[in-house]
């Protein structure tokens, strides 16, 4: 310890807290020389007697159960064990949360009258007939998102409410995201919390499909069928949406120019989309938290695999098809997204232990359903 050092940035130290984790909990592992409050938080410094990492993950029961969150740093050279209050609730009207909704709500109406052959910006006022598509797709986002959040809030794990991104795509969003404040404890909440978006955004998007599938299609306005110059979308449908088609005997248009399945289907089709692409094992999606669980530190090798599969995929379909490079150019955007989500690396529990077979064996179904949700070529666009 230097004799200089500025404590706590200037605030005065504090005594053993009556309302923190007691010092004889801590020193076990880090010994403790002086004690700081910044405001609601306690700060101790001191000297680790295991590795830092050791210290979190002997403290971290202890500190919970008293109601805080540790974390180590260093300041001014100096070790400092960092006792944060731990908070899973939502703390007032998440305004920022109801604003990107809203806005997303309007972006989807946008977005979707498009898909019911109406032209927002000529007939504004027509664009609430696309409801039902903006219903489609906010549900299928929605109860994703909060599949993470209702499991994050089991496990105790700070959680924001869905953040939705509206965005002018083709779908008028590019998604939805919860925010993770909390460590994840062990193995088994990382799963938990991994998988359950998945599997219940590809549950609420079973649904919406086959809703969507009988539902009535749309036809294109004549004129637009009849102009050379008119710009048209080909979905690529994944196994599992051929397969509910086929199930319950509902065509899908392909060979009927002028016609196109309810644009409540491609609610459906987004929600197949997003679930494969969250399952990509790296990283921070889902597919990096549910491999991580179940592989544990083999999970990075396996993540660095990812990107060149991605690549060579784009370009088998880009020399082999007659594809065009705006319909395939997705493959290659998705492998530097992964590399870099490869080198930042998976979420990391406190608790390493391995997971149970029972986990195990769902990790892979939820991979498998993940693989029927794959399409080579999401959207193809034809001039």
């Amino acid at each position: 310890m230097d004799d200089g050092a500025p404590f706590g940035d200037g605030v005065p130290p504090v005594t053993d807290p009556d309302d923190g984790p007691r010092l004889e909990r801590i020193e076990s592992v880090f010994s403790v020389y002086e004690i700081h409050r910044e405001d609601d938080t306690l700060v101790y410094y001191g000297d680790p007697l295991v590795q830092p990492e050791g210290i979190i993950r002997t403290l971290w029961p202890q500190f919970r159960e008293d109601g805080f969150e540790p974390r180590m740093e260093l300041r001014h050279g100096e070790y400092v064990l960092i006792a944060e209050p731990k908070s899973v609730g939502i703390d007032g009207v998440p305004w920022t949360n109801i604003v990107l909704f809203l806005l997303t709500v309007v972006s989807t109406l946008v977005a979707g009258s498009m898909w019911y052959y109406v032209d927002p910006f000529t007939n504004p006022t027509e664009i609430w007939r696309a409801w039902p598509f903006t219903v489609a797709i906010l549900g299928v986002l929605g109860v994703h998102e909060m599949g993470h959040y209702v499991l994050s809030r089991y496990h105790d794990v700070d959680a924001s409410l869905p953040y939705f991104i509206p965005v002018p795509t083709l779908i008028g969003t590019m998604g939805a995201v919860i925010k993770m404040n909390g460590r994840i404890p062990d193995r088994r909440a990382l799963f938990d919390i991994g998988v359950a978006g998945p599997l219940a955004g590809l549950a609420a998007t079973v649904v919406v499909t086959i809703v969507g599938l009988h539902l009535p299609p749309v036809t294109a306005p004549e004129s637009l069928v009849q102009n050379p110059d008119a710009v048209q979308i080909k979905l690529g449908y994944p196994p599992l949406l051929e397969g509910l088609a086929a199930a319950f005997d509902q065509p899908l248009y392909r060979e009927e120019p002028g016609t196109s399945i309810n644009p409540v289907v491609i609610g459906g089709w987004v929600g197949l989309f997003v679930t494969f692409l969250n399952l990509i094992p790296v990283g921070q999606l889902d597919g990096g938290h549910i491999l991580r669980a179940m592989v544990g530190e083999y999970q990075p090798t396996i993540a660095a695999l990812v990107p060149g599969a991605l690549f060579g995929l784009a370009a088998y379909l880009y020399y082999v098809t007659d594809y065009g490079l705006n319909s395939i150019a997705i493959w290659g955007l998705w492998g530097v997204i992964a590399g870099v989500l490869a080198l930042a690396g998976p979420a990391r529990p406190i608790d390493d232990d391995s997971l149970d077979s029972g986990r195990f064996v769902l990790g892979i179904v939820t991979f498998v359903l993940g693989a029927l949700c794959f399409t080579p070529i999401p959207v193809d666009v034809v001039t």
